[in-house]
C-alpha cells in the first residue's frame, strides 16, 4: 500500500492555500479538493492561490468547469456530480459506500471506499464493513490496489491496513486536526498550525513505509 491521498476540509479557511502548498512541498502527490457547499468562485480563488506546479496533483470534487482554465489532474464523481466531462483527459475516481458499487464502477481509475473505520471528522459516521467482510472481498478480487480506504484513517489504521490489498488511504480528520479551529486567525495558521500539520503529515507518511 503506497498511496496517501489528502482530502480538504469541507469549508474554506484563511491560510488554506499556504497549508496546501506546504503539504505538496513535503511530498503530497494527490489532493482531493472537496468543498461541497462552496461556490465555483470560492474554489477558483483557492486554486489561484495554490502554486501552478501543483495543479496536476489536484482532483476536483465540484466546479468541474474549472478544467477549462486550470490543468488539474483529476475529477472525482459523487452524488452531486455523477458524470465526468467528456473532454477531460485526467483521472476519474468515485466515492463508493458498498462492495457492490466497487463492481459497478470498476472501470474508473480508482475508487474511494468508506467508511472503513469510524470517521474522525464526521460524528456518528461509523464503519459499515467488518474485517471479515473486507478480507472476503479481497479474496474475491473486489478489493484491489485500485481501491482507496477512507474513513477513520490515522497512522494506526494505516499500519493495520498494510497487509491488505488496498492501494492506499485517504485522510481528512487525522491530518487537519485543529486547523479548522484556527481558521479565523491567519497568524496562527501560518506559524503554529502549519507546523502541527507538517508533523501529522509526516507521521501518516511514515506509517505507509
Amino acid at each position: 500500500m503506497k498511496q496517501l491521498i489528502v482530502i480538504t476540509t469541507p469549508t474554506c479557511f484563511e491560510g488554506e492555500a499556504a497549508c496546501i502548498n506546504t503539504l505538496f512541498a513535503h511530498g503530497l502527490m494527490r489532493l482531493h479538493l472537496r468543498k461541497p457547499k462552496a461556490s465555483e468562485d470560492a474554489i477558483e480563488t483557492l486554486l489561484k492561490q495554490i502554486d501552478t506546479e501543483y495543479h496536476a496533483r489536484i482532483v476536483l470534487h465540484d466546479a468541474f468547469d474549472l478544467i477549462n482554465r486550470y490543468a488539474v489532474g483529476g475529477l472525482h464523481l459523487n452524488s452531486r456530480n455523477r458524470l465526468p466531462l467528456k473532454q477531460f483527459k485526467g483521472s476519474i475516481s468515485r466515492s463508493c459506500h458498498s462492495l457492490e458499487e466497487l463492481e459497478t464502477y470498476k472501470t474508473y481509475d480508482y475508487l474511494l471506499l468508506s467508511p472503513i473505520y469510524n470517521s474522525i471528522s464526521k460524528e456518528g459516521y461509523g464503519s459499515t464493513f467488518s474485517p471479515t467482510e473486507l478480507k472476503q472481498a479481497e479474496k474475491a478480487g473486489i478489493i484491489t490496489p485500485r481501491i482507496i480506504a477512507l474513513g477513520g484513517i490515522d497512522a494506526a489504521a494505516i499500519k493495520e491496513l498494510q497487509p491488505s490489498a488496498f492501494g492506499g488511504v485517504a485522510v481528512l480528520g487525522a491530518l487537519w486536526g485543529d486547523i479548522d479551529n484556527l481558521k479565523h486567525d491567519a497568524s496562527e495558521i501560518t506559524v503554529t498550525a502549519i507546523q502541527s500539520l507538517i508533523d501529522r503529515f509526516e507521521l501518516l507518511k511514515s506509517a505507509l513505509k
